[in-house]
């Protein structure tokens, strides 16, 4: 993405798109960062040809939790992908051997997942041959520049970070047989990492671009785009996953906070994201692969003249979270809980939307609970604000005001901590949110009089 900031400019335009996914291997599932590299280099030639005045700086953000092994500089194999569900079952055996679940929460604030860093590496076997770790947009940034750094925002989500000095926990990773040196000194977003290597620059046509360090965990940027401010909002950063929270000075480590699965992910300028990871529009996608259909927007229209009632499954169970026949899972689970199967394919879908934002509201509330803030609007950014008919059910269901957008959120926050660092923007997370605000588009959800969750199943 090509980014134009300035204060009163926030633009971005698309320099190249391309697909990201699983790729099957003997040993199971893997990303091809490899090739994600290639594409991100054409990516940059292209923006930096279309950029009138040159780039400034570029910066790098992707999903968490996942890493490429090195030594001597040179990336050992493909990382692994989080949705391997057999290195999924292992590794959380493995770490609580050692350490209890209740002194992992107090010592990095991190809700339990199975595909979380430290889990992964319990039963990663090639560990013995690394010399350094490095999370996937820190592997990009030093295949860009040669530094070996480690983003803070990110490094938050591997289960290894102190949440309260925002350090490396030396303790926890001895306790654990993990090699400290595998672990690149932190940096923070808003640092400048380096410049592009010569054959790089030269290749991509920006000899001396600098790389900086931004939000580089995608939802801490997404954050910082969602266009909030006080204390009395929540945002959901909807894609793949619905990351559904609260930004917060300080965090809550309370055993309630542990069993409802909050976690305390690093924020841009010091902030702490505490939310839950619940099921996002993957399973919507999952469906239409199943299906071989590609036409989201006809089957939501259709969904949203569904008026009989619908079931409302718990997106949560952890059958979706792999990828496979979505609609097969759906009906078995309805099927084990004795309630109706949807019996058509706009039923489906509108069963799947009714049991998101069912989700999100209860994820909402407890964060509400637990925190003890008082939420008066919601903020849902990313590729899922786009679905009125989800939005529509999350503002019934909550009885709360919703604002939609802006979409690309992500790649407008990594921008933004871009700017500021280059002088283009100044001040403080609330500024860079006003800009968003005076920007973008953004779509406003009032709750209903009448909302479906009194019609449900």
């Amino acid at each position: 993405m090509l980014g134009e900031v300035g204060p009163e400019v926030l633009r971005l335009t698309a320099a190249a798109r391309f697909a990201n996914g699983p790729v099957q291997s003997d040993d199971g599932l893997h990303w091809d960062v490899t090739a994600l590299h290639r594409h991100a280099l054409d990516g940059l030639r292209t923006a930096a040809a279309r950029a009138p005045g040159g780039l400034v700086s570029v910066g790098i953000d992707s999903w968490a939790v996942d890493y490429g092994l090195l030594r001597g500089g040179r990336l050992l194999a493909e990382p692994f992908h989080y949705r391997d569900e057999h290195r999924n079952e292992a590794g959380p055996r493995q770490v609580h051997a050692q350490v209890a679940p209740a002194e992992l929460y107090a010592r990095t604030g991190l809700q339990f997942l199975p595909f979380n860093t430290v889990y992964q590496l319990a039963s990663d076997a090639r560990l013995a041959d690394a010399d350094r770790l490095l999370l996937v947009p820190d592997l990009l940034a030093h295949w860009l520049t040669g530094a070996e750094v480690a983003e803070r925002t990110n490094a938050s989500t591997t289960g290894l970070l102190s949440v309260t000095t925002g350090a490396w926990d030396d303790a926890l990773i001895v306790s654990l047989g993990l090699p400290r040196g595998l672990f690149a000194d932190l940096v923070d977003p808003g640092t400048t990492i380096g410049t592009l290597l010569p054959e790089v620059g030269e290749a991509v046509g920006a000899p001396g671009l600098p790389v900086v360090a931004v939000g580089s965990h995608d939802t801490a940027s997404a954050v910082v785009g969602v266009p909030m401010s006080g204390d009395d909002a929540a945002y959901i950063s909807l894609g793949t996953w619905g990351l559904v929270g609260l930004e917060l000075d300080a965090p809550v480590l309370t055993e309630a906070a542990r069993a409802a699965n909050f976690t305390h992910e690093g924020g841009v300028d010091g902030t702490i994201r505490f939310l839950t990871n619940v099921m996002g529009t993957w399973l919507l996608s999952e469906t239409l692969r199943t299906w071989g259909r590609d036409d989201l927007g006809a089957l939501l229209a259709a969904a949203a003249d569904v008026t009989r009632r619908v079931t409302v499954f718990d997106v949560q169970d952890p059958r979706f979270v792999a990828p496979g026949d979505m609609p097969a899972r759906i009906a078995a689970w309805c099927d084990e809980h004795d309630v109706p199967a949807p019996a058509d394919a706009p039923s489906l879908v509108r069963s799947i939307v009714e049991s998101l934002a069912a989700a999100y509201a209860a994820a909402l509330a407890t964060a509400a609970d637990l925190s003890g803030r008082t939420i008066r609007q919601v903020h849902v950014v990313g590729g899922g604000s786009q679905n009125a008919l989800l939005c529509q059910a999350l503002a019934d269901r909550t009885g709360l005001p919703v604002v939609a957008g802006p979409v690309e959120a992500t790649a407008l926050g990594n921008v933004l901590v871009q700017g500021r660092a280059a002088g283009a923007v100044r001040g403080t997370l609330e500024d860079l949110r006003a800009l968003v605000v005076r920007t973008q588009d953004l779509r406003r959800h009032e709750p209903r009089t009448r909302a479906w969750k009194d019609a449900e199943l």
